[in-house]
């Protein structure tokens, strides 16, 4: 059998960054914070914690430190993709080394593999470290797109449990493909009450950044059978969501945070910080959310 990592809700945490390297006080805080409100695992060094503008020694930092903070109060994915194959996995070797609980391994993005390509990829991760393999499927990103065939083939092998899918048109298909112990996640906040609908395990969110509890809740009412309250919550979510993904993530959902009041700091570049108008947008939706 293999494992599951987690049911529920992960969140895809941000880096909170100083003018030199990480904001650790302030990556702590954050960290307690998603603990407090029921999030079910940190994923760290995702694309939303901004992982493609982090130093190698920056991400095995911010790796350990999370491991070390959450002291086994819920699992710790890492991010460890790359484009190129040797890179990711040293990345999933040095992260198995910091102690995350399993790694979150993105699709080749821009080389723009084969499915052959893409599956020889995986396999060579999976072959490198013992931990488990959270496949990591977001073609608006890597442009690259792992097939429902591809899919239920890795997921033969013994240490890839799971897969983060962002197209909802293939949750559905793995749950019903794929063996019943492989977890299939959504990343995409507007469909998760679908997913979980369709047999999926539950979220990895960018959402939970700004509402932990909320996100949580979702799958809380849906697994006690209380889909009102459910969809209820789902549809209260959806215009944050829009207003989180105004522009690319997460600059909006450090903007969110900063008026919050945690004080995370902003982007490194090449993002930058929001344009006035859809900085506007995103201060009435949380306003009118009751966050600020």
């Amino acid at each position: 059998m293999k494992q599951t990592l987690f049911t529920g809700t992960g969140v895809a945490i941000i880096t909170p960054f100083t003018q030199t390297g990480i904001d650790f006080d302030k990556l702590e805080k954050l960290l307690e914070f998603q603990i407090d409100n029921k999030t079910d695992s940190i994923i760290i060094c995702g694309t939303t914690g901004e992982t493609p503008t982090m130093t190698p020694k920056e991400q095995i930092e911010a790796i350990n430190f999370t491991v070390k903070t959450v002291g086994g109060r819920i699992p710790v994915i890492a991010g460890a993709g790359s484009n190129n194959t040797n890179g990711a996995v040293n990345a999933s070797k040095a992260a198995q080394e910091a102690g995350a609980d399993a790694i979150l391994s993105v699709v080749p993005y821009y080389n723009k593999p084969t499915q052959r390509g893409m599956h020889a990829h995986f396999e060579a991760v999976a072959n490198a470290v013992d931990i488990p393999i959270v496949l990591y499927n977001v073609p608006g990103r890597t442009v690259a797109s792992l097939t429902v065939d591809t899919i239920k083939s890795l997921a033969e092998i013994d240490n890839i449990v799971a897969i983060k899918e962002c197209v909802l048109s293939q949750v559905a298909e793995l749950v019903r493909v794929c063996p019943s112990d492989f977890s299939v996640y959504t990343g995409d906040d507007p469909v998760f009450l679908p997913t979980l609908a369709y047999g999926g395990k539950g979220l990895i969110s960018v959402m939970a950044n700004v509402i932990p509890y909320d996100t949580h809740m979702i799958y809380e009412h849906f697994i006690n059978g209380d889909i009102d309250k459910a969809r209820e919550l789902q549809l209260k979510a959806l215009p944050l969501i829009r207003a989180l993904f105004i522009e690319s993530n997460p600059a909006p959902t450090k903007a969110a945070l900063n008026m919050m009041g945690m004080e995370v700091g902003q982007c490194r570049l090449p993002l930058v910080p929001m344009e006035q108008a859809n900085l506007e947008i995103l201060t009435t939706v949380l306003a009118d959310y009751g966050l600020i």
